[in-house]
């Protein structure tokens, strides 16, 4: 189901019956432009979330808001891919964390 700003999108894209441009004519877009040159911009566009079917509600602040839609625009990386990509690199760059839930189960009596 694609959101309403999706639609509008796919709209704004869509040739308004001009003449069609040869293939090496057409703009292309800067982040694609020229090759990736950030390599955590390449992990989150490669990181596949298509097997994720859990949900969970999260609160941002307004810019929080405001930048991942921005960036969902200039990159076409829905935020749901970045959000779930930033939380699992935060879990495997951050091993205390991991660490935090051991020693909680450990004292969590049965």
């Amino acid at each position: 189901m694609k959101s309403l700003a999706d639609q509008i999108r796919e709209q704004l894209v869509k040739p308004t019956g001009k003449k069609e441009k040869s293939e090496k004519d057409k703009p292309v877009k800067k982040a694609m432009q020229k090759e990736i040159e950030s390599a955590i911009l390449a992990a989150i566009l490669n990181y596949d979330n298509t097997g994720h079917k859990s949900m969970v509600h999260v609160r941002f602040d307004e810019k929080t808001v405001r930048t991942m839609n921005q960036f969902k625009m200039a990159t076409n990386v829905d935020v749901t891919r970045l959000v779930s990509f930033a939380v699992q690199h935060l879990f495997d760059t951050c091993p205390e964390l991991k660490l935090t839930i051991k020693q909680f189960i450990q004292n969590t009596e049965l």
